[in-house]
């Protein structure tokens, strides 16, 4: 009874922080969609071409299910996955991404929690695991990427939120006035620290 629950809820976190992932891309150009928005290059659809890779990774090649998509091997990662290509649409990675939730979606919907897998890439004593602890690992990245997702998009057009329904229109006004005091409480305590 538990075990369900646990899956259920589990999944169910995931497949929330997955459609909150491909909102970030509503509405914006190509441009804003790929470029590079901190020093590392971290860019909104290549979190969306990340995030599917992972999926496809854990939930595919961990239970000797792997994806029928090509990825590179694991072993000879070079970060391709964290950035689109001119020659990738968003329509080809955001495609990707949904195949993979299918795909996914039947490994959590057909094996037990306790369904044991293999991560060659975890080190010993860690590389046996079972579903349960691949499902929490996936969701953790899925929601520490949806978070980064959420702040890319809130810097470049102020928009944040888990969900279109949830958003509410910008005051830009009390938005200021909110940072400004943000600001002085920041700048008070650096003076009093000095």
């Amino acid at each position: 009874m538990i075990d369900e629950f646990a899956k259920g809820n589990l999944h169910g976190r995931l497949r929330r922080d997955r459609t909150a992932l491909l909102w970030k891309l509503n509405g914006l150009s190509e441009y804003d969609a790929r470029r590079p928005l901190t020093a590392t290059g971290t860019n909104l659809l290549g979190l969306v071409k990340h995030v599917a890779t992972v999926e496809a990774r854990y939930f595919g090649e961990v239970f000797g299910r792997p994806s029928p998509e090509p990825l590179p091997r694991w072993q000879d990662s070079d970060g391709s996955d964290l950035w689109a290509t001119e020659d990738e649409s968003r329509d080809q990675i955001i495609g990707f991404y949904r195949r993979t939730w299918e795909r996914s979606d039947g490994t959590i919907n057909e094996l037990p929690l306790d369904a044991p897998g293999h991560v060659p890439w975890w080190p010993e004593p860690y590389a046996d695991t079972n579903l349960f602890a691949v499902m929490v690992h996936v969701l953790g990245e899925s929601v520490r990427h949806a978070g980064h997702a959420d702040i890319l998009r809130e810097g470049l057009d102020g928009r944040t939120g888990l969900r279109a329904e949830l958003e509410k229109q910008v005051d830009e006004k009390a938005r200021a006035a909110y940072c400004a005091k943000i600001e002085q409480a920041a700048r008070s305590a650096a003076s009093i620290k000095a």
